[in-house]
């Protein structure tokens, strides 16, 4: 079976950032977009940046993580499975825009079942993002 495009919904205290930081720095086409929401293409997933400053992240107490391979892992976060070389390039622009890594990327899993390469940030409204990729993606979902 195909895999279909995902949706979602979240919230940004300032759409012109997040116009600047999906369009430019992840490389998001912009679609459809409101005074107080705009669509993103994301690696062909359907996101959608809505205008509610009391409800970004960044205006909240401390998030909440859990310890994954020894790094705290923003929870919640959201991010796309990318082939190697796009997670690489992602990981540059990343890099190059001075964004804080809150994981840094790397390879988890090393030698094991499910190996993946995988980087966290946050974007302008402190949003976590995850964007990984596996050498097999036949490992996605392996135990």
């Amino acid at each position: 079976m195909a895999t279909r495009p995902f949706h979602i919904a979240f919230p940004v205290d300032d759409l012109e950032a997040a116009r600047r930081f999906y369009g430019t720095v992840l490389g998001c086409p912009e679609g459809r977009s409101a005074p107080d929401w705009i669509d993103f293409d994301l690696y062909g997933h359907q996101i959608v940046a809505h205008l509610k400053p009391d409800a970004a992240p960044r205006r909240k107490p401390a998030r909440d993580a859990n310890v994954v391979d020894g790094h705290e892992v923003p929870v919640p976060h959201f991010g796309v499975v990318l082939e190697p070389d796009e997670w690489r390039q992602l990981a540059g622009r990343v890099r190059a825009a001075g964004i804080h890594f809150i994981v840094a990327p790397y390879t988890r899993f090393e030698g094991q079942t499910g190996e993946q390469s995988t980087m966290f940030f946050l974007d302008p409204a402190g949003n976590a993002l995850e964007f990984k990729a596996f050498a097999d993606l036949g490992q996605l979902f392996a135990r």
